[in-house]
């Protein structure tokens, strides 16, 4: 009988647990899509083809342009797909999250609800980058929604993601925190410098330099950040593997992004891949700062339990006298 009902209480456990796995896999599969699809678009801006489609949201008024299509169309078109597939999964997490939030967190129907606010106006944006013909602002808020958008996914799956934490992060979440946000307005600026050309306008004709510059020496603040995470993590004893190996990480991807960076400055951006590239590295290393967070945050929080629980034991203890009569 036992069996039977410790059976029943399995199954209805693993039950519940399927939504939870299938949305956790649909996340991580956006995550790619969405990495993807910013290095697509770096594509598309460094090749000139941000104007190749010149109407929205078709592509010379047709789903495929088979008769204009060449490697610049192509790109163009390729890109809206992609994003397209996206906003469907998006539109699919949101719909999962609400119908199974009975056996889910609390906070996933509303984080869903979020990524499909940011991928809706990411939509907008994109139009307005063709109907506006490529105005600098749009196309900097639309790189920077884009990376919102890849992050609010990276924090969902992390937070699903399996974790037993060893209570030994300390303050490393709010250091990977700081690190991360600085790697965002990092990027920020770079979307700027090349939504207005900048470097090609202050070396050909010393105009924008300022802004380019902002960028040069705005690397430093979240490079010292960065190498605080990697260094602390070396430093702190029994840290979990996962973090540990998300330090190293974006160690490495830190030393690439100034290496491409500085290729790319000094190749005056005529190599289209090492672009390309340095903007995908970029957007790995928020990701893994973004995950190492949410981790080092889910770690911090079970410690607190735990020191707090012995606690309110010792409390209940003191205050039963021993006969265990009321005082």
């Amino acid at each position: 009988m036992n069996e039977i009902v410790l059976e029943q209480q399995n199954e209805a456990a693993a039950n519940q647990q399927k939504p939870k796995e299938v949305i956790r896999r649909l996340v991580w599969r956006m995550c790619i899509a969405t990495l993807i699809l910013m290095a697509i678009g770096s594509a598309t801006r460094v090749m000139n083809a941000g104007l190749a489609c010149p109407d929205w949201p078709l592509c010379y008024g047709e789903l495929v342009p088979a008769k204009q299509m060449n490697f610049q169309v192509f790109l163009e078109w390729f890109h809206r797909l992609d994003a397209g597939l996206i906003g469907v999964s998006a539109i699919a997490l949101f719909g999962l999250s609400w119908w199974h939030r009975r056996s889910l967190p609390n906070w996933l129907p509303w984080a869903s609800t979020f990524a499909l606010f940011l991928i809706v106006f990411q939509g907008v944006l994109g139009g307005l980058t063709v109907t506006e013909l490529l105005r600098f602002d749009i196309v900097t808020a639309h790189l920077g929604t884009a990376l919102l958008f890849f992050t609010t996914l990276l924090i969902v799956g992390t937070a699903l993601t399996p974790y037993q934490g060893t209570g030994t992060v300390g303050n490393l979440p709010w250091v990977s925190l700081t690190a991360a946000i600085l790697v965002y307005l990092q990027s920020l600026l770079g979307a700027l410098v090349g939504s207005r050309w900048a470097l090609h306008q202050c070396l050909g004709g010393s105009q924008l330099c300022s802004v380019m510059y902002s960028h040069i020496f705005g690397l430093v603040p979240p490079t010292v950040a960065t190498l605080t995470v990697v260094f602390i993590s070396w430093r702190t004893p029994a840290l979990h593997p996962a973090l540990r190996r998300l330090a190293n990480m974006a160690g490495v991807l830190l030393v690439l992004q100034i290496l491409l960076g500085f290729a790319t400055f000094r190749l005056h951006l005529q190599v289209e891949p090492l672009t390309v590239s340095h903007q995908a590295v970029g957007a790995t290393l928020l990701g893994s700062l973004a995950a190492f967070t949410v981790l080092a945050l889910r770690d911090w929080a079970a410690s607190r339990e735990i020191n707090a629980y012995p606690a309110g034991l010792t409390a209940v203890a003191t205050s039963t006298p021993a006969n265990g009569s009321n005082p």
